[in-house]
């Protein structure tokens, strides 16, 4: 098949799912096309089907905000005539299945019929979508789709509850490339960071209110008042500054480092003893998935779809929002040295089963099955 893939290019959850899925896709035999607004960062190798059309966008002075989803609705045009595209998969509904829908009427006044499969990540439903000035046009765009997805079952709860769906929603559920996140023999590395082999914990995102940095360090500076420990916060955001601040506060910036955004985080995983993510709120928990898959276990909220992940007792524990003393006492018994191990294999096992040679197919059949229907229709 040739696939559009239209994405957020960035470091977070949805960019990465959609660019690690065309990968997957071109070694698999598809041609893929990327179309977005600067090269993925996750696009980071070079593959005889792997291509990549950048959106430029117009820069005259009437605008005060620039017109990206009309650019990007003219750019999916010229990418569906010009290389045959089979179906275009969007993922994020704002603006992607919007512009995809302006894109595919267009395609139609020529005699070009394009598929478009949504993908649904999280907050474009939970946080964006919902906003009153977007919900009337996420409504029609996922209805006018011809496949939706969504990465988890609560997401898909929360789409039927937030929307007026008219249409299935098919869960896929995130994934991991198990050759790239695993366990690296990086004791050079753990030994500058804990000489005196101190238990190391960890956190990634993007430094959102949703993602509750400060309980992270909230939870780090109890622990590290009764075992050994040092805290690594990766990534980067507009609570970044707040967050160095409460550190100076507790007098922990000792004992944490911020290490902005990395492009190899599994070298940082895989001298790591726990994750911790207490968020307000996440649609899967991709960056829970990646720490597994490095045999981290992890201590998280037991909010949106990460109970369909992290499995409470056996690949670390969940609590409550906000519940900072159960995380702290949970975070404390995974560092046990008696309970470690056990939990570092099970969190391994467990992202096992979300390895992309199990999920990928998922996509291919469901691709072929809405191709399937479109050709029944005509």
């Amino acid at each position: 098949m040739r696939i559009g893939i239209v994405c957020y290019p960035t470091f977070g959850g949805s960019g990465v799912v959609a660019t690690e899925l065309g990968k997957a896709l071109a070694k698999k035999g598809h041609e893929i096309h990327f179309i977005t607004y600067t090269q993925p960062v996750r696009l980071d190798f070079f593959h005889e089907r792997v291509f990549y059309h950048e959106v430029s966008i117009s820069s005259y002075p009437l605008f005060q905000f620039q017109p990206y989803e009309l650019a990007l609705a003219g750019k999916i045009v010229n990418v569906v005539k010009y290389e045959k595209l089979d179906l275009l998969h969007v993922h994020y509904a704002i603006p992607h299945a919007s512009a995809a829908y302006m894109a595919r009427q267009i395609l139609l006044t020529e005699g070009i019929y394009l598929p478009v499969v949504t993908t649904l990540h999280g907050t474009d439903i939970t946080l964006v979508g919902k906003d009153p000035s977007f919900e009337p046009v996420v409504t029609f765009s996922i209805n006018q789709s011809d496949g939706v997805t969504a990465v988890s079952a609560d997401l898909r709860k929360d789409t039927l509850q937030l929307f007026n769906i008219n249409r299935e929603i098919e869960v896929i559920p995130n994934f991991i490339d198990l050759e790239r996140f695993r366990k690296r023999k990086m004791d050079h590395f753990k030994k500058a960071i804990c000489p005196n082999n101190e238990k190391l914990l960890v956190h990634t995102s993007n430094f959102r209110k949703v993602k509750r940095v400060q309980d992270v360090i909230l939870i780090f500076d109890r622990i590290r008042h009764r075992i050994p420990s040092k805290l690594l916060l990766v990534g980067d955001g507009p609570e970044r500054v707040n967050m160095e601040k409460l550190c100076r506060d507790l007098g922990s910036c000792n004992d944490v480092r911020f290490l902005g955004k990395l492009d190899a985080v599994e070298d940082v995983l895989s001298v790591c003893d726990l994750f911790l993510m207490p968020s307000e709120k996440e649609s899967f928990g991709l960056a829970a998935l990646e720490a597994m898959a490095c045999e981290v276990p992890v201590v998280s909220t037991n909010t949106g779809g990460l109970p369909e992940l992290n499995i409470h007792g056996v690949t670390g524990f969940m609590s409550e929002v906000g519940d900072i003393d159960s995380m702290v006492a949970q975070s404390l018994e995974v560092l046990e040295d008696a309970n470690l191990p056990r939990f570092k294999a099970n969190a391994l096992k467990r992202a096992q089963e979300f390895d992309i040679e199990f999920i990928l197919p998922q996509y291919e059949q469901y691709y072929e099955r809405i191709l399937q229907q479109k050709m029944a229709e005509k």
